[in-house]
């Protein structure tokens, strides 16, 4: 399968954390929304963001490290559509600046709200909840 996914995380504690070459950031406690894709095989790529024991490649790598993955929602498609999916993010709820978005001309892929919103806004973008 390919397509588009989102990360339904929660940082449990106000914390700063080292991401790669952006730096140590500040996460407030909360729930955060990470929006990613995978054109090659989606299940391999949701599945290595629950692994412990991966090399910090990617800026949510280095998040996970210090959060929790609660939900995915994902969307199939033969395109790159996590630019699209992130817009609707952006619309309505806050952004960590430069996260996740260093080979687009987004502003960010990662976003902070309430639970809820971020649930609401993933049903309106037409994705649908991941189990394994």
């Amino acid at each position: 399968m390919k397509g588009s996914y989102i990360l339904l995380i929660e940082v449990s504690k106000d914390q700063e954390i080292q991401v790669g070459k952006l730096g140590k950031l500040f996460f407030k406690k909360g729930f955060y929304v990470y929006v990613g894709s995978a054109l090659n095989n989606l299940e391999k790529r949701i599945q290595r963001h629950f692994r412990s024991d991966k090399k910090l490649h990617w800026h949510i790598d280095y998040l996970l490290k210090k959060a929790q993955i609660l939900d995915v929602y994902y969307k199939e498609s033969n395109k790159r559509e996590e630019c699209n999916i992130s817009k609707f993010f952006n619309k309505k709820i806050g952004s960590i600046s430069g996260f996740g978005c260093s080979d687009c001309k987004c502003s960010s892929h990662l976003y902070y709200g309430s639970k809820k919103d971020i649930e609401n806004i993933a049903k309106f973008a037409n994705m649908k909840k991941y189990s394994a």
